[in-house]
Order: structure tokens, then sequence, then C-alpha cells
């Protein structure tokens, strides 16, 4: 069985694999001073829900945008599954799609991997956006290839600048108003944040289709997709394990 791992500034996220198919998965913060040891005292029990334990898993996979967390997360893979893990940034793996940018070397796991299901599922060109730490939205041309993209800043992160950077600002829940204008602070709070996220993400899926010049789908993935999914009409499609669909691609395309 496969193990795919993908740790990202929020949150780690462990998926076991088997036939194409996602069989149990888990998600933890992020907390990169986390030992491979912890590792397996964390996913020992999880994995013995599911019936199954550390040498049932025979493989590993993994993508990180956290570069303190994968030496910990290898030596995991190493000690406990008896294996050597894929990383999706080695230069020699084979993602079997273009990266056309300036720096392809700069170009974050998570985007690739994402570029590389949403094709694989969704024809045409596409915009995948991306809920995560950061708010992102990838450009999938109908070829595959990963043609760039936006990175904006996270609801979550905008709304703890907010609290951070305001004396008189309280941390809020992020959640849909029903009317725009607030009547107290919390209120006025939440709608800025959720529908100038709404009026952002209209913004840019529009520029974006100006500038490509042809008709594009949009997907929505990461933790926060559930929160604008149905909010917005430029959003066609919800697909939360898109991450890790990529991940039991790539690992199909490597494996030997």
């Amino acid at each position: 069985m496969l193990l795919a791992i993908d740790a990202g500034n929020t949150n780690i996220v462990f998926a076991v694999c088997t036939g194409g198919e996602v069989r149990a998965q888990w998600r933890a913060a992020t907390a990169t001073p986390r030992t491979a040891d912890e590792y397996a005292v964390m996913l020992g029990p999880l994995l013995a829900l599911e019936g199954l334990t550390l040498p049932d898993l025979n493989a590993a996979i993994i993508s990180t945008v956290v570069p303190a967390a994968l030496f910990d997360l290898r030596q995991f893979c190493r000690r406990y599954l008896k294996c050597e893990p894929l990383l999706v940034k080695d230069p020699n793996l084979d993602l079997g799609i273009g990266i056309n940018v300036d720096r392809p070397q700069s170009v974050g796991a998570d985007r690739l991997v994402n570029t590389i299901a949403a094709h694989e599922r969704y024809p045409g060109a596409l915009i995948v956006v991306d809920f995560g730490t950061a708010t992102t939205f990838d450009v999938v041309g109908a070829d595959g290839a990963y043609d760039g993209g936006v990175i904006a800043p996270g609801v979550n992160l905008s709304a703890e600048a907010l609290h951070q950077a305001a004396a008189m600002l309280p941390r809020v829940a992020i959640q849909r108003t029903q009317n725009v204008i607030g009547k107290d602070t919390v209120p006025a709070m939440q709608s800025g944040l959720f529908w100038g996220y709404i009026g952002l993400i209209e913004t840019i899926v529009a520029k974006i289709k100006e500038e490509i010049g042809q008709p594009m789908t949009v997907i929505a993935t990461g933790g926060l997709a559930n929160l604008f999914y149905k909010q917005t009409p430029v959003i066609e499609h919800l697909d939360p394990d898109l991450n890790i669909r990529g991940l039991m691609l790539i690992h199909a395309r490597n494996a030997r």
C-alpha cells in the first residue's frame, strides 16, 4: 500500500492508497519539529482504526512546501515503512507535464501535483483554485502543462493579519454573512473577509480567462474550498482530494 504525504504550511495530510483509491486519510497540524518517531506514534493508532499497521505500507510519496519538515518525513518512511519515498520536487522524477514558467524549480510541489490531477480528471484548459494558507490560482493548459498562476493571501491569513495589526479587532471565524453591511465589529469583519474573497475569486478568474482567451473550467480544492463552493458561479467543481490523487498518479508513473 502507498502512503501519500502532503505537507503544507498549515496542515499535513496522510492518505493510505491502494488500487488507485484512497482507503483512509488523516489531517494534522504541520509541526516542523516533529520527529520521525513522533510521526510513527501518531499514525500507528490511526492505522489501527482501519485494521492496518505500519508494515502494511510499503511505498511512499511526499509533497511538501515546508523544507524543514522533509528530513523527518523521509526518516519516518525509511525507518518505519522500510522504503525510500519519492519526492515531488526531485529533479529526476518524471511528472509527465510541461512547466511553462520562467523558473520551473520555483513552482511549489502542491501546485504541480494539483495540475497533474486536474488534467487527468477534467478536459480542456483549467483554473485550479487552492484554498490553503495562501489562495493560489493555477492555470493548466489543455495539454496538461502548468502555465503559471496567481498567489494571494489565504483568507485565514488575512483574518489573522487584521487581528494582529489592529488593536481593537478580534479574531473571528470565517463564515458567510447574510448581509454585506455589518451592524457590529465581528459581522463587519466577517463580511469583509468572506465577500472580499468572493470578489477576489471572481475578479482573478475573470482576468485569467480574459488573458488566456478561451473557455476554462474552474476547480476548487484545499481546506477552505467548501466555504466558497456554491457561493459564486465561477467555481464549477469542488475536488477536495485533488492533491492526493495527483500524488497517486505521480507514484504510479515513477514506481519501479
